[in-house]
This record gives structure tokens, C-alpha cells and sequence, in this order.
């Protein structure tokens, strides 16, 4: 375990005042300088300045006893994980990929197959440093003078400030995770068995997918202390999305199953062709993750190569990259109408609960009684006609406020301004705006996730 009073503590102090005082030195317009980010949304290029985060990126210290670990904001949960593991524990959610930083989960909308136990990342933080566009440090915590910040943080991306440091809770961990993988042929079935398997003791991890209107999948993973068989490999050249539809059980190292998505993408590596053996073999093992595309998506979003080709094929294209929360009750109702309207698969689905039913995370507001089922879906939606900008998204949108459920900002957005602080409680958001961005040099919201600037 790492000392409080080791020198880690002491260069990120020096990192801290570095940053106040480059925030102070800075015009209005501020951005976040960093090496990674997992927003698919392009923003409009400004001539803005740049805070330097890029070296906040230390696990300071793991307290495996009293269950936490303090680590700065811009930490990749690859480093957290690889710092935590040797100490027997693992933050209580572990967004899927290894280029997520912790940071931006909690400023964000983070979920995985432990999120039916434990909630979304931000609500497994205890304090947290952030960084406000007034120019002040401040620490929030549920219970100090800056709660309102704590419960406000979540889902503002950086519009209220920046989070520089974080104690989050840890569980105990396994060396291996056992799988087993439930086929039903009704969605009806599925979300009943969805349901039922949160409600098992001995479950560790749900999630699903769904492969077809008549193929679906959840599946269940707790922790063991010995894999009967040597463990699954789909680091490489195995891809586990396929494996799902393949084996009935499985057994994967702990650390392979909280990256078990990574490789892949999930299965949007089709889309770098990183699916063909060929492929694989000359990538290698090291580059098949999701850093690596992440920087592909970010080449092609700046040459705009694929936009040339599909014009010059005369096809019209919109990405449909979104995860939404439905209560479990309309789960059916949501799925019937994507096969319908959108009609992009495989799908992700992965439940949520609120961890404390007592609290109130001002913008992403969950029903405490209700569990939720994440819908991921990460594609692009080629057709012959042109459509309307944001034609699918905007009915993705219409449905999950239809249905009482709630959409990430991490990507496209298109609502109307009233209607999105309808949504995203634009009144807590305005005092939290006035009391620690009171001169506006954060953007806001609004300006940010459906804006774009």
C-alpha cells in the first residue's frame, strides 16, 4: 500500500498548483489537453487554450482494508486495474474499455456488468478533488459544503470543473470468473431471466446480448478461486463476442474478463477490418484494443476519408453510437422499436441500479425503485436517400423520453434546448454553474453535448 505521505502525494500537489496557475493565465475559452478520450462527438475547432492534464495519471494510493484507492483523474482504468489487482480488489464498476480514464466515467456516464450491485462509477466515489472554473481546488464529498457538486458532478463532462483526484471504493476480487451464457428466444423471456438473475446472491456480473429478434443472451459470471479447464484467451486471435453464441460456460482470468470487450471493441473492430485473421496475426496482440482504434476513429474524423467514400458511392450515412437506460419494464417496448426503426445489431444490454436509493445525482436522475437496462449500439446506418441530420438518433431520443429512460452525452445529441434541461435539470445545473463557474469559462451543457463547441 502506498504511504499518504509518499512523494506521489507531493508531485500531485506540485501538479495541481501548475494547473491553477496555467487555468489562471488562461483566456475564457478552456479545454482539457490531453492523450485520450472516448466522446464520439466531433466539436467545432476554436483557437482555445488548453489545460495540460496529461500527467494526472498516478494511482496514489490502494487501501485494500478499509476498500479504496486514490488515484488521479486522468489514470486510464487499464493503469487502475493493473495497480488494484495485486492487492486482491477492483474499483466496483470497470467501464469496458482499457482507454476509459477514471475521471471521465465519473464526469461521464460509465457502466458495466457489475453496475446491477453497485451503480454507475460516480456513485462508488467518496471524495473527489476538482478543479472549478473559478480557478479553486475544492474537495466534494456527500456530506461536506461542496455536496452540491458531488451530486452534480456526474454527467456534466467537464462543464463544472475537472476532477484532478478521486477515492473510490473497492470489492474483494477472485482469480477467475466462471461464465455461463442463457440463450432465450423472446425478449419477453429474456428480460424476465435479466431481472431474476439480479437478484441472485451468488451473481457477481450480468449483462447480455442481443443477436436477433430471436436470439438473446444474458449472461452470468461470479467469482471462483480455480478454473476447472485453462482459462478462455480473447486477447488475440479469439474474439468473445463469438464465443458467446459458441460455449454455454466459460471460464477467463479475472483481469481477461474485465477486458473482455477491449479487444474487439466490442464488435466494432469490423468496422478497422480488424475482425480478418490476416488482420490480427500482422496487429498483433498489443495493437488490438481499443486505444488503437480509438486513434483510427480520430484520423478518420479529421481527413474525413470514409465521409469521401460513401459520397463518392452515392450513400448516405449517420452514426448511431449511444447508450440509453430503459426501465426494465419498457425493455421489450424499446427493443421492438429499435429492430424496427433502426435496426442496427448486435446490441448490448446491461442492467443498472441506483447503489444508494437515498441519493440524488442531480443530472443523470434515476427512478431508485427501478432497474434499468443499458441499450448500447455503436454502428453507422448507410441508405440510399438522404435523411434528415441526426434523423435515427433523434428517434432513438424520442423513444428513451417516451419510455422514462435516460441517454449518455457522450455522443451525437440533438435535443432542443428546453427540452434538454427538461432532462437534465437545468435549474440544480444553474446553481451549480453560478456558485463554481460564476464567469462562465467552462462551457455549458447545452453548448457542449449538442452544440458541439
Amino acid at each position: 500500500m502506498k504511504s499518504p505521505s509518499s512523494p506521489s502525494r507531493e508531485a500531485h500537489r506540485q501538479r495541481c498548483q501548475r494547473l491553477v496557475d496555467s487555468l489562471a493565465a488562461a483566456p475564457d475559452d478552456i479545454r482539457l489537453g490531453k492523450d485520450t478520450s472516448n466522446l464520439f462527438r466531433s466539436r467545432v475547432a476554436l483557437n482555445t487554450r488548453s489545460l495540460d492534464v496529461r500527467d494526472f495519471t498516478s494511482v496514489l494510493e490502494v487501501n485494500p482494508k478499509e476498500g479504496w484507492v486514490d488515484v488521479e483523474g486522468m489514470t486510464t482504468y487499464e493503469d487502475l486495474v493493473a495497480a488494484t489487482l495485486p492487492f486482491g480488489v477492483m474499483p466496483m464498476v470497470v467501464p469496458q474499455l482499457k482507454s476509459i480514464t477514471i475521471g471521465g466515467a465519473v464526469t461521464g456516464i460509465g457502466i458495466e456488468s457489475s453496475s446491477f450491485r453497485y451503480g454507475l462509477p460516480h456513485e462508488s466515489v467518496i471524495d473527489m478533488d476538482i478543479l472549478t472554473g473559478d480557478g479553486q481546488i475544492v474537495t466534494a464529498s456527500a456530506s461536506n459544503d461542496c455536496s452540491d457538486l458531488y451530486y452534480g458532478f456526474a454527467n456534466s463532462y467537464g462543464t463544472l470543473g475537472y476532477a484532478l483526484r478521486l477515492k473510490i471504493r473497492t470489492v474483494p476480487v477472485k482469480p477467475f470468473v466462471e461464465l455461463t451464457h442463457h440463450r432465450f428466444e423472446s425478449p419477453e423471456r429474456n428480460f424476465e431471466a435479466l431481472g431474476q438473475f439480479c437478484e441472485d446472491p451468488e451473481v457477481d456480473f450480468v449483462d447480455g446480448v442481443v443477436f436477433g429478434d430471436q436470439e438473446h443472451y444474458v449472461t452470468t459470471g461470479r467469482f471462483v478461486d480455480h478454473s476447472p479447464q485453462p482459462p478462455s484467451d480473447y486477447t488475440w486471435m479469439k474474439m468473445y463476442f463469438k464465443s458467446i453464441r459458441e460455449k454455454q460456460r466459460d471460464w477467463l482470468s479475472v483481469e481477461d474478463y474485465i477486458w473482455r470487450w477491449d479487444t474487439d471493441w466490442f464488435w466494432c473492430s469490423k468496422n478497422v477490418f480488424a475482425q480478418s485473421t490476416l488482420v490480427r496475426v500482422l496487429a498483433g496482440r498489443e495493437r488490438l484494443n481499443s486505444v488503437t482504434y480509438q486513434k483510427i476513429m480520430r484520423w478518420n474524423d479529421r481527413t474525413g476519408v470514409m465521409r469521401s467514400i460513401n459520397r463518392w458511392r452515392g450513400v448516405h450515412t449517420e452514426s448511431v453510437i449511444q447508450d440509453v437506460d430503459i426501465p426494465i419494464q419498457h425493455a421489450c417496448e424499446f427493443l421492438q422499436f429499435f429492430h424496427r426503426e433502426i435496426g442496427i445489431k448486435p446490441i448490448w444490454t446491461c442492467p443498472t441500479k441506483p447503489l444508494d436509493p437515498a441519493a440524488n445525482f442531480d443530472l443523470f436522475p434515476m427512478n431508485p425503485e427501478t432497474l434499468y437496462v443499458n441499450f448500447g449500439f455503436w454502428d453507422v446506418i448507410k441508405t440510399r436517400d438522404a435523411m434528415p441530420a441526426g434523423h435515427f438518433n433523434r428517434l432513438v431520443e424520442a423513444k428513451v423520453r417516451e419510455l422514462g429512460g435516460l441517454k449518455s452525452l457522450y455522443s451525437d445529441s440533438f435535443y432542443k434546448e428546453d427540452e434538454f434541461w427538461a432532462l437534465f435539470d437545468g435549474k440544480s445545473y444553474r446553481a451549480l454553474k453560478s456558485r463554481y463557474d460564476s464567469a462562465g469559462r467552462f462551457k455549458d451543457l447545452y453548448q457542449k453535448c449538442v452544440l458541439r463547441v
